[in-house]
């Protein structure tokens, strides 16, 4: 197998973004879990509480010989609202903000200038907050959460 690399992001409700990622060539694997926050270990029921500073968010492991970190980020971008600020659609809380959690310097550069490249698209009406972090540690969340939508049949969409 060639090498392959980490991509995380965060846009609200991470059964949907996941399932997106899932869809894409190139994409090896993916798992939603928590990232972000302080709390260590910590549980759907104490994310959901909007008070561990964890987002939802899916980390994705792909073949960047097949998909390239940017087409990942360009995908993010139109897959989700960047300019809500903790919320997607009917989910609010900083749980659900719009993030992308970088795994290098590399891909801070390009996450930077992807969000440079949404706000100045004429796309949206609003500024992108999307916020642009490092990596920090990911807690996979609970098995029931991976492959939601795959597992029951379900299009929790994006």
């Amino acid at each position: 197998m060639s090498n392959t690399e980490k991509a995380t992001f965060a846009a609200g409700c991470f059964w949907g973004v996941e399932d997106a990622f899932m869809q894409v060539p190139g994409v090896i694997a993916t798992q939603v879990g928590y990232t972000g926050g302080h709390t260590e270990n910590p549980v759907y029921r104490e994310v959901c509480s909007d008070t561990t500073g964890h987002a939802e968010a899916v980390e994705v492991e792909f073949d960047p010989t097949v998909v390239s970190y940017e087409t990942l980020l360009d995908l993010f971008g139109q897959w989700h609202d960047p300019t809500t600020l903790n919320r997607q659609g009917p989910d609010v809380g900083s749980q659900y903000r719009s993030a992308i959690f970088y795994h290098s310097p590399q891909q801070e550069q390009m996450a930077q200038a992807a969000k440079s490249r949404w706000d100045q698209s004429g796309r949206f009406s609003r500024p992108i907050v999307t916020e642009i972090v490092a990596a920090s540690v990911f807690y996979p969340a609970e098995e029931y959460h991976q492959k939601y939508n795959q597992k029951h049949g379900r299009h929790c969409g994006i």
